[in-house]
């Protein structure tokens, strides 16, 4: 049996931590070896329940008192009745400090943006952006790189994003002193509000940063490159993890959405991952059948048209449509023709013309002939 690690050595602090650094310890190896992020990894669901217990100790005044006094040996008493105590849950810590959906969420969702929630210094997640994007159908076709800039809120480079000036301190807020809270009346009522001034955190910063007024963060304009997947469909999100606006005071930055439009098509129209698109053919290749050349979005397939073809034929050309998002298949190319009638004929042409349709009769006709006797029987 391993010896049991010191509560202060599993948390990576000195002996004389305050509160908030026991928190911001505790909050980041949380994370680390919480089991939702190590599923089936038993040394880190371990390292997970260390964690837990350092905290639920070293946050508590009396049992710290006690601990700093007999070290582990003043919890082996307490330790036997775990069984039928319910000694603290880990994940009842984990609950308690990083919040969950029943209780409204806790510092973990303040500090990483569940709720854009201040925690006991003032950190603040940055907002998310959206932005939106218009490329090509055949930039969608191929995958591309673009560059987009964009003006956000960015992080102060005069403070690093801290807030404060060189050896600035944080001191209680003068106005509500250190409570976050003030009182204001209301007659004969006394109501307790969020302090104006630190905005409930209770401290603020000795000497805050000129360029950002303490926030941390600047507006400027910000250059980006975004990769855009092969077969990419018009709407889809882009998230960019962290490309939002900064935190207030270090805070996390939010993350930039993407949203991308594809401009229509003069050719194509797009359906999913197949396209659509009408040629016209000439009158004599629908009748004696022939070969016609069909753009595509790389270059040209040729299309074999069988002699007879009626006017609005849809063919179909297998694998030359859109490529599949993440996949190497590609959807297929429907090709709809219009046959072609010469809109301009001379005497001769209309005499050779005029033959051949004497020479058709009404039996190469059939849908002329099929749509007469309908309606000879219409008004019959």
């Amino acid at each position: 049996m391993r010896e049991k690690k010191g509560y202060y050595e599993i948390l990576g602090i000195s002996k004389d931590a305050d509160a908030n650094e026991i928190k911001r310890a505790y909050r980041k190896l949380a994370v680390k070896f919480h089991p939702d992020k190590n599923p089936g990894n038993k040394e880190a669901e371990e390292c997970f329940k260390e964690v837990s217990e350092a905290y639920d100790v070293l946050m508590d005044p009396e049992r710290r008192s006690a601990y700093d006094r007999y070290g582990h040996a003043a919890f082996q008493q307490e330790a036997s009745f775990q069984g039928r105590t319910g000694f603290h849950d880990p994940f009842d810590i984990f609950r308690e400090v990083f919040g969950s959906s029943e209780n409204g969420g806790g510092i973990f969702e303040q500090f990483f943006g569940g709720r854009e929630g201040r925690d006991g210094e003032g950190y603040q997640r940055g907002s998310d952006l959206r932005y939106d994007m218009k490329i090509s159908l055949e930039e969608a076709a191929q995958g591309c790189e673009k560059e987009i800039e964009i003006r956000k809120l960015d992080v102060c480079e005069r403070c690093e994003g801290t807030g404060a000036q060189a050896g600035s301190r944080n001191i209680a807020c003068p106005m509500c002193r250190g409570r976050g809270q003030v009182v204001a009346s209301r007659g004969f009522f006394q109501i307790s509000q969020t302090c104006p001034t630190c905005q409930g955190v209770g401290r603020v910063i000795e000497k805050p940063c000129r360029p950002c007024g303490g926030e941390g963060r600047v507006e400027k304009s910000s250059r980006m490159k975004l990769k855009v997947p092969t077969g990419i469909e018009d709407g889809s999100r882009l998230r960019s993890l962290g490309r939002g606006e900064a935190g207030i005071r270090g805070g996390a930055p939010g993350d930039l959405y993407v949203v991308v439009h594809i401009r229509q098509h003069r050719m194509f129209q797009r359906d999913g991952s197949d396209l659509h698109c009408e040629i016209p053919i000439p009158f004599t290749i629908a009748a004696l059948g022939g070969e016609v050349r069909v753009p595509t979005l790389e270059n040209t397939a040729t299309l074999r048209i069988p002699p007879g073809t009626q006017n609005g034929t849809l063919f179909r050309i297998t694998s030359r449509g859109m490529p599949l998002l993440r996949s190497s298949g590609h959807g297929n190319l429907h090709v709809k023709v219009q046959v072609e009638v010469p809109t301009s004929l001379n005497s001769e042409q209309r005499r050779k013309l005029e033959e051949f349709a004497e020479l058709c009769g009404e039996h190469n006709m059939p849908l002329h002939r099929s749509f007469y006797e309908k309606l000879k029987g219409l008004f019959s």
